[in-house]
């Protein structure tokens, strides 16, 4: 039997663009090659596609931050080299918007390809952080309180809002963009003056906004991978130097330790897994994702949130949990790869 084809797609058109070739040369690197034939696709910032040779000097040379955007035309076009190359399975590495939320795996449902990770209806629910906890509530899954706004409500009744929070969240509370991840756009709040500012920031990535209660405790993180047999890795903890988890403490602040894994008593560790794969469920997931919680200082379990695609280099929590877990990098980008094929052929 012949390597796979892989196609490796990265880049994109959100805000974590950076963050995506970072993880694209680093499952690049760790891959089998003689599994795996990995064909890499990278995405501009505007959405452009680049041909396999250009899109692997990217991948080679780490000193290209960002995917060149020198173009010009319709996007459709620059689509022909990636429609014409025969691939066995996409691993796609596109966090945020265009790559996470479901609307690249509806291209390749439509295209007859498999590919790594969440479905469509997971990839939209998950990245919609309104409708995730949705469904965490419908699910009777333990989280904290929070409202959903849009911009209309923000512009025509920002007095109505304030009022509300006040009855139902309290101050000070977190203000984010409904769809976008690695704490972009994401602001704590601690009285009402200042919540204007908080909204029109989180206003400039998307026109839902999710308002939530702010949470005194730890940050854990528990790795999830399978399609109907579901498993959850040890957990990990963040702990941090800044007010809270934002863009810089991830992935700028060398401050922040990542403790993996995380120093917890038993009961709480098979509480954080069995939630993990509960909100996992809860939201049609399969693959793999990261679930990220608070613990309290009573030690109650709250979700926070889910990721379909989180950071994937082999410093990541998500890889660095299940290598404490008892899975090196390499075997768990087989794993996935075997989890994708086997989806398919169902």
């Amino acid at each position: 039997m012949g390597k796979l084809r892989v196609g490796l797609i990265f880049g994109g058109r959100s805000q974590e663009h950076e963050i995506s070739i970072m993880s694209a040369r680093s499952v690049y690197q760790a891959a089998d090659k003689d599994k795996y034939e990995l064909i890499p696709f990278a995405i501009s910032k505007k959405g452009y596609w680049l041909d396999p040779e250009r899109s692997l000097e990217i991948i080679m040379d780490e000193n290209i931050k960002v995917v060149p955007d020198n173009f010009a035309g319709p996007i459709s076009l620059t689509l022909r080299p990636f429609l014409e190359t025969e691939l066995d399975l996409v691993f796609p590495i596109l966090h945020g918007p265009y790559g996470e939320d479901g609307r690249l795996q509806g291209l390749l449902e439509m295209l007859d390809i498999p590919y790594a990770g969440a479905g469509v209806l997971c990839s939209a629910a998950a990245m919609d952080k309104g409708i995730m906890k949705d469904l965490f509530k419908v699910h009777g899954l333990p989280q904290g309180r929070y409202i959903v706004v849009n911009e209309k409500e923000i512009k025509e009744d920002l007095k109505a809002i304030i009022e509300r929070l006040d009855r139902e969240i309290l101050w000070p509370c977190f203000v984010k963009p409904a769809n976008l991840g690695s704490s972009i756009g994401i602001s704590k709040v601690k009285r009402a003056e200042d919540l204007e500012a908080a909204l029109e920031e989180a206003l400039k990535y998307d026109y839902r906004i999710v308002i939530e209660e702010y949470i005194k405790g730890r940050e854990i993180e528990c790795s999830v991978r399978g399609n109907t047999e579901i498993l959850a890795s040890l957990p990990g903890e963040i702990k941090i130097t800044k007010e809270f988890y934002d863009y810089t403490a991830k992935y700028q602040d060398e401050s922040t330790e990542l403790i993996i894994p995380a120093e917890l008593d038993e009961e709480t560790t098979e509480r954080i897994r069995e939630l993990a794969i509960r909100a996992f469920k809860a939201v049609d997931g399969r693959g793999f994702a990261r679930v990220d919680f608070f613990l309290t200082e009573d030690k109650e379990v709250l979700l926070n949130e889910i990721n379909t695609i989180p950071g994937f280099t082999r410093y990541s929590m998500y890889a660095k949990m299940w290598e404490a877990t008892g899975l090196k990098y390499s075997d768990l980008i087989d794993d996935l790869i075997k989890l994708a094929l086997e989806w398919h052929r169902k």
